[in-house]
Formats: structure tokens, sequence, C-alpha cells
């Protein structure tokens, strides 16, 4: 079983690194179902919707970790 505030902590430092670039997703957090099931290997984060600004801004942050 996977500790919530783990999850979650993560789920703050994706949000922070985002942050970092600019790039906010309202929608991210821990995907509750996953997290409750029976018997959850990984819970997952949920990452959301994203308008298409905040998609390419996503792209150009990738792109430019792996210049």
């Amino acid at each position: 079983m996977h500790d919530h505030s783990d999850v979650q902590d993560c789920a703050e430092e994706l949000r922070a690194a985002l942050a970092a670039h600019g790039i906010t997703l309202p929608s991210l957090g821990v995907d509750l179902p996953t997290f409750a099931a029976r018997c959850p290997t990984r819970p997952l984060i949920a990452l959301g919707n994203c308008n298409l600004h905040t998609a390419r801004a996503l792209i150009a942050a990738l792109r430019k970790g792996v210049a």
C-alpha cells in the first residue's frame, strides 16, 4: 500500500517543476480511484486537461530539457 502523503508530495513536486517553466495544470493531483483501489500497485497522478497554449509550453519545456 502506498502512503497518501508520498503520492501527494510527488504531485506537488511536479506542480512546482512545471511552474518553474511557467506551466500550470489546474487539474494536476492524485488520481483518487487508483489510490483507493483494493490493491493499488502504483497510484496515478492525474495531469488533467490543458489548452493548446499549455500543451505547446509543455512541448517547448520538454524539448529544451533534451537539448
